[in-house]
């Protein structure tokens, strides 16, 4: 055979080889996930990119600063809810305040009723406000409720809250569990001595169930919904609870941590799922009511975060979504500068701990 013959042979095995290893490298990649993008050093023709997508209720880590939240709007904008907010409100929104003069806050208490998150989501779904602050989710009826009023109800998470019990301080006994909690709350213990302590007859406080998301939770998870006992006192503040408790043996109150455990007069109780294995809301030593306020107790942060403490909850900004942008925007906004690292560090400086 002459060589001249020979060319379009070797052309045409050329062809078929470069067309075999083109289809064995499609297959192996097809069937094995190997990424032959990655693998040549380039994704720029990657047909399954990572997501990167990111949510308007959530900055990413560059925004350090309130200065550098995007989307802020131009207003005044009233906000309300949950009492268990007030150290935040107290240390974060003054900040906001003055990092962002354009963004003006002004919280409005409700017109009827006490401040809590039921009433602040009331009084949004009601027009009153332009986000609300509340310390427990939204619940299924206050969903229904705006929906019928044309809303739409968002929740974003920015900080990590729990409930701590108060107790006086010369109760002896190292903790209770969740089921003996739910025991003197519904009125089946009444004793101290019941649960091991000094022979005292137990005397239980609490805000009412309208009063907010913190009894609210409290009666659904620990109580199982049902009824206070009738021996429980029902009183209008945390203040005036925890002056109670200090004054009286055989009492005991439960509140949002931050209200609980840096205080001098009273004891935070450690809790348990279990007898004998009791999580403190506070940083380990305790510190007793006669080092205080030399010293004051500090959450247990690390317990908090992982769940081991057995009664936390988050903290939400509640926007909602109308015909109007500007009000869900300022919502987004607010709930942002929380999520800042900035909101963060303050969230965390205010007593609560931080989500992120």
């Amino acid at each position: 055979m002459s060589q001249k013959n020979e060319i379009p042979i070797l052309v045409l095995s050329l062809l078929v080889t470069v067309g075999l290893i083109a289809g064995g490298l499609w297959w192996f990649t097809k069937n094995s996930g190997f990424d032959i993008y990655k693998f040549f050093g380039s994704q720029s023709n990657n047909p399954n990119p990572i997501n990167t997508k990111t949510s308007q209720t959530s900055q990413e880590s560059s925004d350090k600063n309130f200065t550098d939240v995007q989307n802020v709007p131009t207003g005044l904008f009233r906000y309300g809810g949950s009492t268990s907010w007030a150290p935040i409100r107290l240390a974060v929104d003054s900040t906001i305040q003055q990092a962002r003069p354009e963004f003006r806050l002004q919280y409005v208490e409700p017109s009827t009723g006490s401040p809590g998150s039921a009433t602040g989501i009331q009084s949004l779904i009601d027009g009153q406000l332009i986000f609300a602050q509340s310390s427990r989710p939204i619940l299924d009826s206050e969903l229904k409720r705006a929906q019928e009023r044309g809303l739409k109800l968002e929740q974003i998470a920015v900080a990590i809250d729990g409930l701590a019990v108060a107790v006086n301080p010369d109760i002896n006994i190292p903790g209770l569990t969740l089921e003996q909690l739910r025991s003197i709350y519904i009125g089946k213990i009444t004793n101290w001595r019941q649960l091991g302590g000094r022979n005292i007859p137990v005397k239980a406080y609490s805000r009412r169930i309208n009063d907010g998301g913190t009894v609210e939770l409290f009666v659904q998870d620990i109580l199982g919904g049902q009824a206070f006992g009738t021996g429980v006192e029902f009183v209008s503040t945390t203040t005036q609870a925890l002056q109670k408790v200090a004054g009286n043996p055989g009492s005991i109150y439960y509140a949002s941590a931050p209200e609980v455990v840096p205080q001098c007069s009273i004891l935070p109780l450690p809790l348990g799922r279990t007898q004998g294995q009791y999580v403190a809301p506070y940083q380990e030593p305790l510190v007793l009511p006669n080092q205080c306020p030399g010293k004051r107790n500090k959450l247990n942060i690390e317990a908090f975060q992982s769940g081991k403490y057995p009664i936390t909850r988050n903290l939400f900004v509640v926007v909602k979504q109308t015909n109007g942008q500007t009000e869900r925007q300022a919502g987004l906004a607010y709930a942002n500068f929380l999520l800042s690292q900035q909101g963060q560090e303050l969230i965390t400086q205010s007593g609560f701990v931080r989500i992120r």
